[in-house]
């Protein structure tokens, strides 16, 4: 079965004590869920048309795990906290078998 990633791109943070309120509860529901964190911030080059932009990248063992944890109430209680917090493309894309 091919795993599935999380992929989030911040474009700007507004609100960094609402961030940190949602990495608080999102860590959590993550982990829960099965998820691995990967990547979170660090450093980065960006080339052709991309952007150095905070980039954020979780592993599930399968697509279908990583959608249900997008749904699961307690991500969606991070979601509450996050609010209008930051501007991301968040994105749930299956790797390759």
């Amino acid at each position: 079965m091919a795993k599935g990633y999380w992929v989030s791109a911040y474009r700007t943070i507004s609100d960094p004590e609402k961030l940190a309120a949602y990495n608080k509860l999102a860590g959590s529901a993550v982990r829960a869920a099965g998820g691995r964190t990967i990547v979170r911030g660090g450093r980065t080059v960006a080339h052709d048309s991309g952007i150095v932009e905070r980039t954020v990248l979780v592993e599930f063992d399968t697509f279908e795990q990583a959608v249900a944890a997008h749904e699961s109430a307690p991500y969606q209680e991070a979601l509450a906290a996050l609010s209008d917090g930051v501007e991301r493309d968040f994105r749930i894309v299956e790797g390759i078998d």
